[in-house]
């Protein structure tokens, strides 16, 4: 398996070949290489920068080897132990550090790992500050401490405890009204650091009954991490066996959020920006929304109702980011139910996505399959290519760009293109060596027809 690089990490499977792999060597080169990037970034006498880690089994090991890295670059390492990407972000803040590291592959299986690289902000780095960082790792020009500067190394557990004292000095996270409706809530944390940080917040949300599924964090993955609705069948069943309000799946570094119904039927990783955003404009009149190409346009037909702008970026969680912050977003993340509030943090935040979602369900007085039919039922199908050496991305793309001349195109990540029956965006994948397809129509039906167009196209060109 080869190494990816984009602007979500480095990430790859644990051992075998260096260079094509994350194994320990390479492990230490791209952490050097961010700590060489740092150092740039100012002229400090000490530099101070905070790791975290989800709860995979190669964790442990992948810890050892960036902490030790970073303390041979010079540099004092705060250590949260087991935490969710957006407590690491945050904690960067709370600690005024020079930057953090999240080790951990996301959505990934077990058997892949990463380095997520944050700046001085707590948000990922930029395109361009990944093309400096690969420089130092190609050129491995590495300036390594001598033994009277070598960095310092202390263990810093509980930050998951800031992180929702953060979310709930959230104004519009309602307290009091998600006490009163007495709810009663299934979880799942696939077996990672969701079962760490979720129960306490919803006990601090005055959630009266939690049904705990596969919470504890050891790392065996107890279904595909990716919280998409064919791996959340015994979540569904379990809302529904225990008559339960409604249920939450995270993924492994509780970045992501799909919820359940009351009635076990998802209510659409689509949707979960969705309701959110409904929440937020309702209270920020005119507010402006972001959300990136492969996500759906009911944020749009939302946004515009409230008399707010919506923007379309492309697939990344900076490019989000980047695109919030010239629009002045006020709600905005990713339709694989990545919520970023900006108020709280500019990073996806399933913790803080909860607090809002149960807010608006709670102060709705619905159930949650009720609220779901609040906003358009677009059927949004999502498949995958592998690639392979005869499958040249570029020509791909030009052949398809061709092909739809005379439909509007987008084309800032791949090509997106508008069709009367709603839309299709075919890009290569950030995190995975495969292409990417979505599509998105009124129905199951005139979505996946419009997919399988594109790759009768894609395999005869």
């Amino acid at each position: 398996m080869t190494l990816i690089k984009s602007i979500s990490g480095i990430r790859g499977t644990i051992g075998k070949n260096p260079g094509e792999n994350l194994t320990p060597l390479d492990l230490v080169k791209f952490t050097s290489a961010w700590a060489m990037w740092l150092k740039k970034q100012g002229v400090k006498k000490e530099y101070k920068v905070v790791i975290g880690r989800d709860s995979r089994v190669s964790g442990n090991m992948v810890n050892h080897v960036v902490c030790g890295t970073l303390m041979g670059m010079g540099m004092n390492v705060t250590d949260l132990g087991p935490a969710s990407t957006p407590t690491v972000a945050m904690a960067v803040e709370f600690e005024k550090a020079d930057g953090g590291i999240v080790l951990t592959a996301s959505h990934n299986p077990a058997e892949w790992n990463a380095l997520k690289l944050l700046n001085n902000k707590g948000e990922f780095i930029s395109a361009r500050d990944g093309e400096a960082l690969m420089n130092f790792a190609d050129s491995e020009e590495f300036d390594y401490a001598g033994v009277n500067e070598l960095g310092k190394y202390k263990s810093a557990p509980g930050f998951d405890q800031k992180h929702i004292e953060a979310v709930l000095a959230l104004p519009l996270v309602d307290v009091p009204a998600i006490s009163q409706r007495n709810f009663r809530i299934a979880i799942d944390c696939t077996n990672s650091v969701g079962g760490i940080i979720l129960p306490k917040l919803l006990e601090q949300l005055g959630v009266q009954e939690i049904i705990k599924l596969h919470c504890t964090p050891d790392g065996n993955f107890s279904r595909n991490p990716e919280p998409l609705p064919e791996h959340l069948q015994e979540l569904s069943a379990t809302v529904t066996r225990n008559k339960a309000d409604l249920g939450f799946a995270v993924d492994p570094d509780v970045d992501r959020l799909a919820v359940v119904n009351e009635d076990g039927r998802m209510f659409g990783e689509e949707y979960t920006l969705v309701a959110v955003a409904d929440y937020v404009l309702k209270h920020n009149k005119t507010g402006n929304t972001v959300s990136n190409l492969s996500s759906t346009k009911a944020l749009k037909e939302l946004t515009e109702r409230y008399g707010g702008t919506y923007t379309a970026s492309a697939v990344g969680e900076v490019n989000v980011v980047n695109e919030m912050k010239r629009t002045k977003a006020v709600i905005g993340g990713e339709g694989n139910g990545g919520i970023i509030v900006p108020e709280l943090h500019y990073g996806r935040d399933a913790v803080a996505g909860i607090a809002l979602f149960l807010s608006h369900l709670a102060n709705s007085r619905k159930k949650c399959s009720e609220l779901r039919k609040d906003y358009p039922d677009y059927y949004l199908s999502k498949k995958r290519i592998e690639l392979s050496p005869h499958i040249d991305m570029d020509e791909v793309l030009s052949k398809i760009k061709k092909h739809y001349s005379g439909h509007p195109l987008n084309e800032i990540d791949g090509i997106r293109i508008e069709m009367p029956e709603g839309w299709v965006h075919l890009r290569k994948s950030n995190t995975e060596s495969i292409i990417r397809i979505y599509s998105e129509g009124k129905n199951k039906e005139g979505a996946e027809k419009m997919i399988r167009e594109i790759k009768e196209k894609i395999f005869r060109a």
